[in-house]
C-alpha cells in the first residue's frame, strides 16, 4: 500500500514539532547542596570530595560542593556567612556551639527527617549531645575521648616500668625523666582546647567547669589544686619549655619526635604516629587520677541550616554519609571513635586495642556543657591558665577573675 503525500507531510510536521519542543524545553536543573567541612587532617578534603562524587553518581540530580575550613576560623566564618545569607546548607560544627545556633534560630530541627530506623543507627551516648529541648539539631559526625600517651622507651630509660596512674606518679616519673634530660609531661598552652587541657586535672580533682546552677564552678578548691599542679610541673622543669608556645598539634609533634614522654590527647594521634613515626614504642593509659577518674568526650555535629533552599536534597546527602561504608571510611581515616552501631561492629574497631582503651574511658567522660556563651567561657579559662603558666598570675585570683567573666558570658 502506498503512503499518501499528505500522510508523509503530516508525519514530517509532527516530527518537526516534537523536535522543536524537545530542543527548546529546559533541561532539568540539578540541585546543589553545599557543605562546610571542618579540617581534621589532610584526609578530610579528599574524603568529602569522594563522598560527594559517589553520592552524585547515585543521585545525578544533586550536586554536592565541598568547602573545608580550619577549626580556628570555622565559627567566625559561619557567623559571618549566616549574617550575609551566604552560608552552606549543612556544616560541621563543634557541638559546644550548637545551643547558640539553636537559640538564634539558625539550625533546622532534624526529627521530621529522621525515621526510627535512622535514629537506631547511632550509639545513644553520642547522639544525645545533639539534642536540645527534646529535639535533635545535630548528628555526631565525629567523636573522641582523651587518654594519656606515653613513650615506653623514654620511661624505661628513666627506670619507670609502667605508665603512671595518678598525678603524684606523673610528678615522680617526670622528675626521673628530667634527670635523664627528658621533658616528662607535655602541657598545651595555646589555641583551641587550651582550656580543655587543664580540665583533665580539674575533673580528676573532683571539680567541674559549670555547676548545676549554670554558673562557673572552676574557681573551686579543686580548680586551684589542679592549676597549682600544672604550674608546679612547669616551675620544676618537668614539662617542655615555653608551654604557651605549644598548640595541641605542636605538642603532638613533640611526642611523635620523642621529645616529650607523656601527654594527653585524642585517638586521632594513633593514625598520625602510624604514618609519621611508625617505630615509636608507645602506650595509651587513662588520664591520671587525683581523687577520681575522668576523661573528656567530644562530639562534632553536622547541622542543617534553616535558611537552606534544598533541605530535602541536603538531608538525602546526610542520610548517605551516615550509612556504614562512608562512616567507617571517615572514622578510620581520621582516627575517631565510632558514632554508629555499624561502625562499632566493624573488625577495624573491635580488633583495635588502642582504640578500645578510649572506649573503656567513656563511662567517666565529661562532655562540654550545653550552655550559651560556652566559647567566651572557654576563652576566659584559657586566658587565666595561660597567665598562670607564664608566671603573671597566681592560680586562685586568676581563676576567680575568669569565673566572673564566664558568669557574664553564661548570663549569670
Amino acid at each position: 500500500m502506498k503512503t499518501s503525500p499528505f500522510a508523509i507531510l503530516k508525519g514530517t510536521a509532527a516530527a518537526l514539532t516534537l523536535w522543536a519542543l524537545t530542543a527548546t524545553a529546559p533541561a532539568a536543573r540539578a540541585e546543589t547542596v553545599r557543605i562546610t567541612a571542618a579540617y581534621y587532617s589532610a584526609a578530610t578534603g579528599p574524603y568529602f570530595e569522594k563522598m560527594a562524587s559517589e553520592f552524585h553518581k547515585a543521585n545525578p540530580g544533586i550536586d554536592v560542593k565541598v568547602e573545608v575550613v580550619n577549626w580556628d576560623n570555622l565559627l567566625q566564618k559561619l557567623q559571618t556567612d549566616i549574617s550575609g545569607g551566604t552560608n552552606a546548607d549543612i556544616s560541621i560544627i563543634g557541638t559546644r556551639w550548637l545551643l547558640d545556633f539553636v537559640k538564634d534560630g539558625q539550625a533546622e530541627p532534624l526529627d521530621g527527617y529522621m525515621s526510627p530506623a535512622f535514629t537506631d543507627r547511632f550509639i545513644g551516648a553520642f547522639l544525645k549531645p545533639g539534642e536540645i529541648g527534646g529535639k535533635t539539631y545535630g548528628l555526631p559526625i565525629a567523636a573522641s575521648a582523651r587518654a594519656m600517651y606515653y613513650n615506653k622507651d623514654l620511661l624505661a630509660k628513666a627506670g619507670v616500668a609502667s605508665a603512671p596512674a595518678t598525678w603524684d606518679e606523673v610528678v615522680a616519673d617526670a622528675e626521673k625523666l628530667k634527670s635523664q634530660g627528658i621533658a616528662g609531661f607535655g602541657i598545651q598552652g595555646k589555641e583551641i582546647e587550651t582550656d580543655v587541657y587543664w580540665y583533665y586535672a580539674l575533673w580528676t580533682h573532683g571539680g567541674d567547669v559549670v555547676g548545676s546552677n549554670g554558673k562557673a564552678a572552676f574557681a573551686s578548691p579543686a580548680g586551684v589544686k589542679a592549676l597549682t599542679l600544672y604550674r608546679s610541673l612547669i616551675d620544676k622543669g618537668l614539662t617542655q619549655d615555653g608551654v604557651t608556645s605549644y598548640s595541641r598539634e605542636n605538642l603532638q609533634d613533640l611526642f611523635k619526635q620523642g621529645r616529650v614522654a607523656m601527654m594527653i590527647t585524642a585517638p586521632f594521634l594513633i593514625n598520625q604516629i602510624a604514618k609519621e613515626a611508625p617505630n615509636l614504642n608507645y602506650g595509651i593509659a587513662p588520664v591520671p587520677k587525683a581523687t577520681q577518674n575522668a576523661t573528656y568526650a567530644v562530639t562534632d555535629s553536622v547541622v542543617l541550616f534553616k535558611n537552606s533552599k534544598v533541605k530535602q536534597a541536603a538531608w538525602k546527602f546526610l542520610d548517605f554519609l551516615f550509612t556504614k561504608d562512608p562512616r567507617v571510611e571517615f572514622t578510620k581515616g581520621e582516627g575517631f571513635l565510632p558514632t554508629t552501631k555499624a561502625e562499632a561492629a566493624d573488625p577495624y574497631f573491635t580488633g583495635n586495642e588502642r582504640l578500645q582503651t578510649f572506649v573503656s574511658l567513656l563511662p567517666n567522660a565529661h562532655f562540654a556543657p550545653t550552655v550559651t556563651g560556652w566559647e567566651d567561657t572557654a576563652k576566659a579559662v584559657s586566658d587565666a591558665v595561660q597567665s598562670v603558666y607564664v608566671g603573671k598570675a597566681q592560680p586562685e585570683p586568676a581563676l576567680k577573675a575568669a569565673a566572673d567573666q564566664a558568669d557574664q558570658a553564661l548570663g549569670k
